[in-house]
């Protein structure tokens, strides 16, 4: 059975942060992620990120993995990046069993755990949405950004958060066809910034509108909308349809914590962290002991508070094996400082909202 100070379940932005602290602080680190490759989210994001200098902002997404795999390259003598790996059980007893490209199978001891395995997208039911050419946004991404593949000629959107509007001008900009966004919402949900970028581009926003059906014999070919009341009640006969050959669905994300329910962890669902999310203590330990998150996988928000977060759970984790980073309280002050920041608009505040409702205090008592 191999053996680790922290195992770190996800090599996203979380993760690597989380394992930037960590090995900091003189711990051995296992950074476990089902890919071939870290960076998760990051390596999908060409564009720029908002925020702070300390949050990279102004720099791409995925300029900023090869900045942390750099940061984590001075610890390589006690960081061990295990790749192309699923965590596929985590059990009471903190042994975690793991399957190394579906082939080799084996245990793990760590005296901690941070769980940082992001999220998973949503989807929406309707008429036919298993027809070839209907992806989640992710998959869109990950098809131009990775590797440079256009999903289509002509797009229709489902979703004006951030990364339908932001996903909208990347397509644009490769040469697809955006005919239009949709969303149930009655205003749009992403940043103005962004929305006006696409519309500049000359993409109409469709709010209070939702899919009905789409069309096709072997593949997607029209997409049928219709328009939505206060209630988000379809309205008959306010159909519109859209020839299309992709239907790209960005409606929000889930955070994506099995193993946390697996092994034991109180759970909530907190509608303001967009699921089912663990309770935790203020240094993102869960309510079994040496078992931490970080990311979205404790809540969903911008990729720039789950980095921050990671950095935070990798000091407190640990700091609980007994490996104290030198500027402990120095850094858990900063980076707070930083969450706080982040958090301080109309949509951080339904986010500590969220927080409060799962937030454990310590009974020293």
């Amino acid at each position: 059975m191999k053996t680790t100070d922290i195992a770190i379940v996800g090599g996203g932005p979380a993760g690597l942060c989380a394992a930037i602290s960590a090995a900091s602080s003189g711990a051995r680190v296992s950074i476990i992620e089902r890919n071939n490759s870290l960076g998760g989210q990051l390596n999908k994001q060409t564009h720029m990120f908002f925020g702070s200098e300390k949050q990279y902002a102004a720099t791409r997404g995925i300029d900023i993995t090869g900045i942390l795999l750099n940061e984590i390259k001075k610890y390589e003598d006690r960081v061990e990046i295990i790749n192309s790996t699923n965590v596929v059980g985590l059990y009471e007893d903190q042994i975690i069993t793991l399957m190394e490209n579906e082939s080799k199978y084996y245990k793990m001891k760590p005296e901690a755990i941070i769980v940082a395995t992001g999220a998973y997208e949503k989807f929406l039911s309707f008429s036919n949405n298993d027809l070839p050419g209907i992806y989640g946004a992710g998959a869109v991404q990950t098809l131009m950004n990775i590797y440079g593949v256009k999903p289509g000629k002509r797009v229709l959107m489902v979703g004006a958060g951030n990364i339908g509007l932001i996903v909208s001008y990347q397509l644009m900009q490769a040469g697809v066809k955006v005919v239009a966004i949709i969303d149930a919402a009655p205003k749009i949900g992403g940043y103005l910034v962004h929305a006006s970028k696409v519309r500049r581009m000359g993409i109409p926003i469709y709010t209070s509108h939702t899919v009905k059906e789409a069309i096709g014999s072997s593949e997607l070919e029209k997409a049928v909308i219709w328009q939505v009341d206060g209630n988000f009640q379809p309205i008959p006969n306010t159909e519109t349809i859209f020839d299309v050959d992709v239907m790209c669905i960005s409606v929000g994300l889930s955070p994506l914590n099995e193993l946390l329910s697996m092994a034991g962890c109180e759970m909530k669902y907190v509608s303001f962290l967009s699921g089912f999310v663990p309770y935790r203590y203020s240094n993102y330990e869960t309510t079994i002991s040496n078992i931490f998150t970080a990311g979205d996988s404790c809540g969903i928000e911008e990729a720039s508070s789950a980095m921050v977060e990671g950095y935070l759970a990798g000091l407190h984790a640990a700091e609980k094996i007994g490996k104290r980073h030198p500027s402990f309280e120095e850094r858990v002050q900063d980076y707070t400082s930083q969450l706080n920041n982040l958090r301080s608009g109309p949509e951080g505040r339904h986010i500590l909202s969220g927080i409060n409702q799962i937030e454990r205090r310590r009974d020293y008592a």
